[in-house]
């Protein structure tokens, strides 16, 4: 009993004989075998035409045709419908043409006229070969639909296991290939902490858990347009990794969006990842420390920090610019920014600029000027004075690879 299938397999049989084209259709049950001869052709340019235009699964050739050789008519079945099972059927058994035949990997070549027995019988193998494949590559897009399925948790691991720093550079590079992320280190690692056992101490896991799924959501809606990976550290942290310099202030608007739709508080850390691929574990834990060191900050000075990091680049922004945005006194705005951060709005501002024109000088071509112009800075000379007070050294020394005498710009 032959084997049921799921659709019909199409076959094309192309040969300039109309009794022979007859005769093949007559020798063969192709329904019972889940065949059916969907088109015919008495020249090879039609047999081309009819092909591609049936999408056939089987062709059945005669070598010698009109207008297109059925070497030829080969030939472009193979560039065009490379799945497409071929078999010879003609009157010439000459050598030259089957070595030519198999060169092309025809499935089978059977001298006319055809015995309907063989005939069936090479037919049927032909099918079996298309069920066969079929089988493997539905099996293989269940696994890639389940792979997909399972890509953040595999990404999950993958990261963890870089965190720790277990992979070498080429294992690195051939994860990230498969977890379609960018073949480089990132640029920045945050990472993100609800102190949910103060803020919370009764609450039931599950409801901690559709919180933490909320915050993951939340970080995925602002960072939509950067190339990103979030996941879940062995202690439970949000940990996000960014391939984009400039996504750094959409990640510390987390805070405030988190706060306005959860009504919660956490808290973000960021830190530039330097070094080679494998260095990520050294931004990770220097995150961690200075995460566990910051002190819990007011609303009003987290909005003042979000602020600076989205207008930073703008010549004219100032201590009472920008509490005027916030709606709040600036005398009171630079006395809880000394009390909070320990350092004053302008120094701060400076940090900012002189880091983001760091990361410019590293990763882009950009002139000194064009630099100073990008970090809020008016005048060339105001930056490069200002950069060297800061790092020690001047933005071209910089560019140059000398290293800074202080840690400022990290």
């Amino acid at each position: 009993m032959e084997v049921q299938v799921m659709e019909r397999w199409r076959v094309m049989i192309a040969d300039d004989e109309y009794i022979i084209r007859e005769g093949i259709k007559q020798s063969v049950d192709w329904e019972g075998l889940g065949l059916q001869v969907v088109t015919e052709a008495e020249d090879g340019e039609e047999a081309l035409d009819n092909a591609l235009e049936h999408n056939i699964h089987i062709a059945l050739v005669d070598l010698n045709m009109p207008i297109m050789h059925g070497i030829e008519l080969m030939k472009k079945l193979r560039e065009k419908l490379p799945a497409c099972k071929i078999i010879v059927i003609t009157g010439h058994d000459e050598f030259t043409y089957a070595q030519e035949s198999i060169r092309l990997q025809v499935n089978d070549y059977i001298l006319k006229p055809a015995d309907p027995k063989q005939l069936t019988q090479v037919i049927r193998g032909v099918r079996d070969e298309l069920e066969s494949e079929r089988q493997k590559s539905q099996h293989l897009e269940q696994a890639s639909r389940q792979i997909l399925k399972n890509f953040p948790l595999l990404r999950e691991r993958f990261c963890q296991e870089w965190l720790d720093g277990n992979l070498s550079p080429s294992e690195i590079k051939e994860q990230l290939h498969f977890l379609q992320l960018p073949l480089v280190r990132p640029e920045l690692l945050g990472i993100i902490r609800w102190r949910w056992e103060v803020q919370n101490s009764g609450m039931k896991e599950k409801e901690r858990q559709l919180f933490m799924f909320a915050i993951e959501n939340i970080t995925l809606e602002l960072l939509n347009e950067y190339p990103k990976a979030i996941f879940r550290d062995s202690t439970g942290l949000i940990v996000v990794l960014l391939w984009e310099n400039n996504a750094e202030a959409m990640l510390a608007r987390v805070e405030q969006e988190v706060r306005l739709h959860l009504k919660i508080a956490v808290e973000v850390g960021i830190e530039p990842v330097e070094g080679d691929i494998t260095e990520l574990s050294t931004a990770y834990r220097k995150c961690r420390v200075s995460l566990s060191k910051e002190v819990p900050l007011s609303p009003l000075v987290r909005r003042a920090k979000q602020y600076m990091l989205e207008h930073y680049n703008e010549y004219g922004l100032t201590l009472d610019s920008m509490a005027g945005m916030l709606q709040a006194s600036p005398v009171y705005l630079s006395r809880l920014f000394k009390q909070e951060l320990g350092t004053s709005f302008g120094a701060y501002l400076t940090q900012i600029r002189i880091r983001k024109a760091a990361q410019l000088l590293n990763a882009t071509d950009m002139s000194i000027y064009e630099v100073a112009e990008r970090t809020g800075y008016e005048t060339q000379h105001y930056f490069s004075t200002s950069f060297k007070k800061q790092t020690g050294v001047s933005p071209l020394q910089f560019r140059k690879g000398a290293s800074p005498e202080d840690g400022s710009v990290t």
